[in-house]
């Protein structure tokens, strides 16, 4: 990382940076959950970039099966849509920071990264009266001065086990790869918004929906907010590894 950054550095020092940025498991910056116990088989839904256009018919997905889910949404697509982002927490679902206009950590600056998260706790609370207590970084990047961010505002980590790559590929391969990944405690991260775009197409990531779902729980799954894996976490004293 710091080799990004034009800086001469060794190495393992790298390696060590790039873990701690972009490993699921670091808790370097942070406390940081990735996934929740083996036992049983539950996962965690989540969905990240929201609110968008998209948001509703991904929330009526969930109420047709009955599933609370977890949304990571940006403080500007709030501010944009917070009708949408109040819908989602009446329907029953957890809403959590996902910065403000969705920038790569890496490398900002700690008042920046201070900003971002601030922002997007403030309107998520304008829109819908909810303090979200989960966070999300975009592209899963974390850097110095997230630790704080996070104490700041009671907020912990949470990064996924399956991650759908419902940006670019079709519903049916989306939907193979998060049944075929899916393990009990997992956390699989989809879409409903497009960064801070203002028009989106989530074609893709509903129609992969409506597919993996059933096929979940065909084998047994049932689903539970992100969330619920942080309870346990602190129950416990501890953030999975």
């Amino acid at each position: 990382m710091l080799a990004e950054l034009g800086l001469a550095v060794p190495a393992a020092a790298v390696a060590a940076l790039g873990y701690a940025a972009r490993g699921r498991s670091s808790q370097w910056f942070g406390p940081s959950v990735w996934r929740g116990p083996r036992r049983g088989r539950q996962l965690a839904l989540t969905f990240d970039d929201g609110p968008s256009e998209a948001t509703l018919e991904v929330v009526e997905i969930l109420d047709l099966f009955g599933i609370r889910a977890t949304f990571f949404e940006c403080g500007s697509n709030i501010a944009r849509l917070p009708a949408i982002a109040r819908q989602v927490v009446e329907a029953g679902h957890e809403i959590g920071n996902h910065t403000y206009s969705h920038p790569r950590l890496l490398g900002c600056s700690a008042g920046t990264i201070r900003r971002e998260v601030k922002r997007t706790q403030q309107a998520i609370f304008d829109a819908t009266g909810a303090q979200a207590r989960l966070f999300r970084a975009p592209y899963g990047l974390r850097w110095f001065g997230l630790r704080g961010a996070l104490r700041e505002h009671g907020l912990t980590g949470v990064m996924w086990t399956v991650l759908g790559y419902d940006w670019e590929w079709g519903a049916e391969e989306i939907a193979r790869h998060v049944v075929a990944q899916a393990g009990p405690g997992g956390i699989v991260c989809l879409h409903d918004g497009d960064r801070t775009a203002a028009r989106v197409d989530r074609r893709n990531t509903i129609q992969a929906l409506r597919r993996l779902i059933p096929r979940l729980y065909d084998g047994g799954f049932s689903f539970v907010p992100a969330g619920e894996w942080c309870k346990i976490a602190d129950l416990e004293g501890r953030h999975e590894r």
